[in-house]
């Protein structure tokens, strides 16, 4: 500031001067008004392009060509310039930050799993994520500013809102829910900064249907052995407390038996599903013969089709060309036993069943079980192989079955990249088939 004085002195001096020279003393006043008016000419010059730089400046959303316009000044309006550059330049840096920040945040916000609705004082949209949008079917341009409440007329998310108490979530359906296939949503608001609010939804469907699953199993799981359990209970009792001849006793002795093997089969079955849940994947160095295989479920099927039924099976195993399969010998084996072992079970009395196993044009094994049982009724298909599920369950208890073979059939075909295909017509009965993809079968090499 003193630099500046100083040099308007120096100017009015010079001014002065000249003026004396040309016209003593009239001319010494003239000529320091004059050089005071070119000083402030010239100086009024340097703020109009200082004021006008700083303006188109503060006027732009990004500081990138501030070293391009920046104007030559001198003095102390070169000072100002440069101060006002640099905070131009810190300016852009802490918003060009926060804008990075704001889309790392977004971007973070749109990464989640849940849906992320972010709504105004008044309850109106300002921003939501993708997953929002397949939630709720919001559109995520066209319903900013609109009313939430306008958009989700689920007459229980109404009352949660105009309850306002967020302390609890509230269950609604989906946009995307049908009767055949319901979409159910966790929704819960938290509510930030000034009277906005944060909603959260997240697709509990998958959530809920396990836990029905669960209940179910329970229930089953409780269901098949209280039955036998009570069976024994009763007999036990019986022997305990009646004079019986020694035909009763064999009698109720042989019940008791046939009760508690089921509840062992019912438990054996339970760990060989949790078993196969809980292991790894099978590998594909393991190569197991299917003609072994074969020759041990004909072996289960010729026994037990002697216990179930009077006159026999015609059964007939054709177990194709000597072949191997790559996987889990007790598991592979499990699920052509009980697709087997199903066949004679549900067959009547003197019915035909035939297994055979093949390599497909392709490369691919198929191993399959055709029967003339009663068949299956086309609406029962699809849940055939759901644990405990049975089309008749007296016919089930008589047959000795557990409602878990098929259950444990679809696992290991599903560990094994197995398809596992299901044919029946009702009262001629069905076909049951595993086909093995062509990386697990190969033909047996000639000795």
């Amino acid at each position: 500031m003193i630099n500046r004085w100083f040099l308007f002195v120096v100017v009015l001096a010079v001014g002065s001067a000249i003026g004396f020279w040309a016209a003593y003393l009239e001319g010494l006043i003239a000529g320091g008004v004059l050089a005071a008016i070119a000083w402030l000419a010239v100086d009024s010059l340097y703020a109009v392009r200082f004021m006008g730089w700083l303006r188109h400046e503060l006027g732009n959303e990004s500081t990138a060509t501030v070293a391009e316009l920046i104007p030559a000044l001198p003095g102390i309006w070169g000072l100002a310039t440069d101060r006002v550059r640099r905070l131009l330049v810190k300016r852009d840096r802490l918003v060009k930050d926060g804008q990075s920040r704001l889309e790392e945040f977004l971007a973070a916000m749109q990464a989640s799993p849940s849906g992320v609705v972010l709504l105004d004082a008044q309850d109106r949209i300002e921003w939501c994520n993708q997953m929002a949008t397949q939630h709720f079917g919001f559109d995520a341009q066209r319903d900013v500013l609109q009313h939430v409440s306008n958009l989700v007329r689920a007459p229980a998310f109404k009352a949660y809102m105009a309850s306002n108490d967020f302390s609890h979530d509230v269950v609604i359906s989906g946009s995307a829910s049908t009767p055949g296939r319901p979409v159910n949503l966790s929704v819960h608001i938290h509510a930030y900064g000034a009277d906005r609010k944060l909603l959260l939804s997240r697709d509990i469907t998958a959530v809920e249907l396990a836990e029905a699953m669960r209940r179910d199993f329970v229930a089953n799981v409780s269901h098949e052995i209280r039955t036998p359990l009570t069976v024994l209970s009763g007999f036990i009792e019986t022997l305990q407390t009646l004079p019986l001849k020694a035909p009763e006793r064999e009698r109720y002795l042989a019940l008791m038996a046939q009760q508690s093997q089921r509840m062992q089969t019912l438990v054996s079955d339970l760990l060989t599903l949790s078993r196969l849940e809980g292991s790894p994947q099978p590998g594909g160095n393991d190569w197991i013969s299917t003609q072994g295989m074969l020759a041990n479920c004909e072996q289960d099927a010729h026994a037990l089709s002697v216990l179930v039924a009077p006159h026999g099976h015609d059964i007939v195993f054709e177990k194709g060309q000597p072949s191997t399969v790559a996987g889990v010998h007790n598991e592979l084996y499990s699920a052509m036993s009980n697709l087997v072992t199903n066949a004679v079970r549900y067959t009547p009395d003197a019915g035909a069943i035939h297994v055979s196993w093949k390599i497909l044009n392709d490369g691919r094994g198929e191993f399959r079980v055709k029967d003339t049982g009663p068949g299956i009724a086309p609406e029962h298909l699809p849940r055939l192989t759901e644990r405990f599920y049975r089309i008749d369950r007296s016919r089930s208890r008589e047959t000795g079955g557990t409602g878990l073979g098929l259950a444990i059939v679809k696992h290991v075909a599903q560990r094994h990249g197995a398809e596992l295909h299901i044919e029946s017509v009702l009262g001629q009965g069905s076909v049951f088939s595993m086909t093995f993809p062509a990386v697990r079968v190969r033909a047996a090499q000639a000795r």
